[in-house]
């Protein structure tokens, strides 16, 4: 998972060095420092130009020709007119609406819900904390590996347990499943669902976190006036709660929207798509097209047309961070003078407040026109946690009303302690499954014998992976790649970062929205592109392709965090050590970036993270064996039907550790790294 920050705003109260004297006619038209920035912006330039711009001005091009034998012809706009009648293409499209609508809805009940029990924890919340970010931090592959694993219709234990506890077939006479036992990931009308379930539990520990940060912004003042008020803990959640988190909300949702809307590894290692075309969302169509059809400019069409979709999510994305840069207030401000009828200026307040319904409304239209079978059920789901919610808070507010206090506090903490321990054992569930499968024998498998304990415990699945399969040299290829981009990201975002942040020139603002706009445009947009290109300069299957290309997703963000990072820094250290003769360049080597250590460490943490858990471009650039990653070397393990669980599990435990590790270790620095670009309330 990534973070989001406020766009930072150039630093205006640096000097300028120390005899500086009049700014020359260059300068005062391009800005004091443009010459240094042009120095430090271009490396992040050339790589967010060459890697990113310049492939989806490409992928335009490519879009507009069509393949016959082996040549290239133009044919304009005819590969889009052809997807207007494509049934495979409209599926697709109706699917990724349905994966991301139900998912961010499910992420936002799920994340706040959390964030409330954890903020309201005034022991153990490190510790829990931690545990509900696990899922965020083990890669995709362990991921989609151990929910195939557990939603296995004959072998999984999900089917066990709800058998055995009775409830499959409850559900079965609800109408919840077609029949029991349920064929979770096999059955057309539980397939959808079943992905959308594994997203959210992927996704949930982003939104906690966000939520968290929102919460702790959040005046306690404001409590205590409604608590004086006579305000119930429903109307303190409604009337506070909400409102303070409302920008909060906003922006994890749009990011996490462009996220959903365009994933393609976390369906792909599940489903592949199927049954049919169930599941398959719009990125594995143009991947259909372009990598297995060879049919690039159709493949790059399908992604395109759904640019103007994408695009109007970066595009509130991006207002709503420079409303938190400060830049929106001034517009409000000339939009208060011109709009000086209060009349308008009422209707226009109005027409604010009643958008978000207008959209919601919408939205609910089309799912249940398009998905009417799943919207009932998630309704009933979400029916069954806001009915128990407003039941406890009933409970709780009477004994209050009633002056049992003692009593209140009690069954609030019990109600508290129950949603914890089940969210607990939803997060960690399947990552219990995956170390005890890990360590267990190919007959306790087959055999399904001791499943939740092993006995006795054994490394046979260990040593299978390393004697039948090249697992280390998968997981030699994976750690060069991954360091080498993250060496790339941090030097050019430290450079990029610092100039954003410090230095004075014409077009920050602009160079600033286009780092966010490249961080959040999906590799769904570049893989055709850059597929080619690789192809055009002969770097597929090696690893130079992906070291090349990581930077796509990880400098952008690099540079994002860092500059926030840098604007936190005191400026008066600088001019300082201007002062006391250090030119621009010492100020920065002997200063700077000795105090942004916590940014670095964040910024190297996280882009190592993103590139060790990297599927989509390693899956299509790389077929030879000898240069796989480990998520693509694990995918490549499963063979139809026949799952090696055992081998899978370890592989899976020796992919995570590394990463659980790091971010162990870490978290502090990761927390202060963090804290001058987290999300604002």
């Amino acid at each position: 998972m990534r973070s989001v920050r406020p766009a930072p705003a150039p630093a205006k109260g640096a000097s300028s060095p120390p005899g500086h004297g009049g700014f020359t006619t260059t300068q005062r038209r391009l800005g004091r420092d443009w010459r240094l920035a042009a120095l430090f912006l271009a490396p992040t330039a050339v790589l967010v130009g060459g890697l990113v711009l310049v492939p989806i001005a490409w992928s335009v091009v490519t879009s507009t020709m069509e393949r016959h034998g082996q040549q290239s012809v133009f044919v304009g706009l005819a590969n889009y007119i052809a997807l207007a009648g494509d049934e495979q293409f409209r599926t697709g499209v109706v699917n990724s609406f349905v994966f991301t609508a139900y998912a961010e809805v499910f992420k936002v009940v799920l994340g706040l819900t959390a964030a409330l029990l954890l903020h309201h924890l005034r022991r153990g919340r490190a510790l829990l904390a931690g545990l509900l970010l696990l899922p965020w931090v083990v890669p995709t592959v362990v991921t989609a590996f151990s929910w195939r694993s557990l939603l296995d219709p004959i072998f999984g234990s999900v089917n066990m347990l709800l058998t055995e506890s009775g409830i499959g077939p409850l559900l079965a006479k609800a109408h919840l499943v077609d029949s029991w036992p349920a064929g979770w990931l096999s059955e057309a009308s539980l397939a959808m669902p079943s992905v959308i379930l594994v997203n959210v539990w992927k996704g949930v520990p982003f939104f906690t976190v966000a939520f968290l940060a929102g919460l702790k912004a959040i005046p306690a003042d404001l409590y205590e006036a409604a608590t004086v008020d006579g305000a119930s803990s429903w109307q303190r959640f409604r009337h506070v709660t909400l409102p303070g988190l409302r920008h909060v909300i906003t922006v994890t949702v749009t990011l996490s929207s462009i996220w959903t809307f365009n994933n393609f590894d976390l369906i792909w290692l599940l489903t592949q798509g199927g049954p049919g075309n169930a599941t398959a969302p719009y990125v594995l169509v143009a991947y259909s097209k372009a990598i297995l059809q060879l049919q690039y400019g159709a493949g790059a069409a399908v992604t395109l047309v759904m640019l103007p979709v994408i695009g109007g999510l970066v595009f509130v994305l991006v207002r709503l961070l420079r409303r938190d840069a400060g830049t929106e207030l001034p517009r409000r401000a000339r939009t208060a003078r011109k709009t000086r009828n209060v009349g308008t200026a009422e209707k226009a307040r109005k027409a604010r407040k009643a958008m978000p319904w207008v959209v919601t409304a919408a939205i609910v239209g089309l799912l249940a026109w398009v998905s009417l079978h799943i919207l009932w059920k998630s309704a009933v789901v979400l029916g069954v946690i806001l009915l128990v919610a407003a039941a406890v808070g009933r409970v709780v507010s009477a004994f209050q009303n009633w002056g049992h206090r003692r009593t209140s506090s009690l069954v609030s903490k019990l109600a508290s302690g129950v949603a914890l321990a089940v969210l607990l054992f939803f997060v960690l569930a399947p990552l219990y499954w995956i170390a005890v499968t890990a360590f267990k024998s190919e007959g306790q498998i087959v055999m399904r014998e001791h499943d939740l304990w092993p006995t006795p415990w054994t490394l046979q699945q260990f040593t299978d992976l390393f004697a039948t399969k090249p697992f280390g040299r998968w997981y030699l290829n994976t750690l060069l790649v991954s360091a080498a981009s993250t060496a790339v990201a941090l030097v050019c975002a430290a450079l990029a970062g610092y100039a954003l942040a410090r230095l004075r020139f014409r077009g920050a603002q602009g160079f600033t929205v286009t780092v966010l706009i490249t961080y959040v445009m999906p590799g769904a947009l570049l893989f055709i592109p850059l597929y080619q290109l690789l192809i055009g300069v002969r770097l597929t299957d090696s690893l130079w392709s992906l070291v090349v290309t990581y930077p796509t997703f990880t400098l952008p963000f690099a540079t994002w965090l860092l500059a926030g990072y840098f604007s936190s820094i005191p400026v008066e250290l600088e001019e300082a050590a201007l002062v006391d003769g250090c030119t621009r360049l010492q100020a920065f080597g002997r200063v700077v970036l000795p105090l942004a250590k916590p940014g670095l460490l964040a910024v190297a943490l996280f882009t190592l993270t993103n590139a060790w858990n990297e599927f989509l471009f390693a899956f299509v650039f790389i077929t030879k064996d000898e240069y796989k990653t480990l998520p693509v070397g694990m995918q490549s393990m499963i063979a139809g039907d026949v799952v090696p669980q055992g081998q899978l599990a370890a592989a899976s435990l020796l992919v995570s550790i590394p990463v659980v590790i790091m971010y162990a270790f870490g978290q502090r620095f990761l927390t202060e790294g963090l804290t001058a670009g987290a999300v604002k309330g």
